[in-house]
C-alpha cells in the first residue's frame, strides 16, 4: 500500500524493464504520501542556511529537521540557489567568513 516490501521483485512482477534501486528512489523521494512538493518557504530556506553552517553537507540530517522534505530536496535548492544567495550577500558558503579582499596583492606599494 505505501510503498513495495521487496524492491528487487518489483520490476519483475511489473514485467519493467528498471533495477529495484531506480524504484525505491523514486519512492523515498517522490512517491511516498508525507513528502510535501512545491517551492520552500522563505522559513525554509533560512533553517536550510543555518543548519548548513553547522551541518556542512549533511543532506539527510538538515533533511531531517524540514518535515516532508527529502534529502535530495534539499541538496538540490542548496546548490543551484541559496549557495549563490550566501555568496552574494558576502559569505563564503564553505567558511561561512566575510569574503574580503585578497591581501598581499595591493601594486600601490
Amino acid at each position: 500500500m505505501n510503498g513495495h516490501q521487496n524492491w528487487r521483485a518489483l520490476p519483475k512482477q511489473a514485467g519493467l524493464l528498471r533495477y529495484g534501486k531506480s524504484y525505491r528512489l523514486r519512492w523515498v523521494n517522490y512517491h511516498r504520501p508525507e513528502i510535501r512538493h512545491g517551492n520552500f518557504t522563505s522559513e525554509e530556506e533560512e533553517t536550510i542556511i543555518k543548519l548548513h553552517q553547522l551541518l556542512d553537507n549533511k543532506w539527510s540530517a538538515i533533511a531531517s529537521r524540514l518535515p516532508g522534505r527529502t534529502d535530495n530536496e534539499v541538496k538540490n535548492v542548496w546548490n543551484p540557489h541559496l549557495k549563490k544567495w550566501v555568496s552574494r550577500m558576502g559569505t563564503d558558503p564553505v567558511t561561512y567568513h566575510s569574503k574580503s579582499p585578497r591581501k598581499g596583492f595591493d601594486y600601490d606599494e
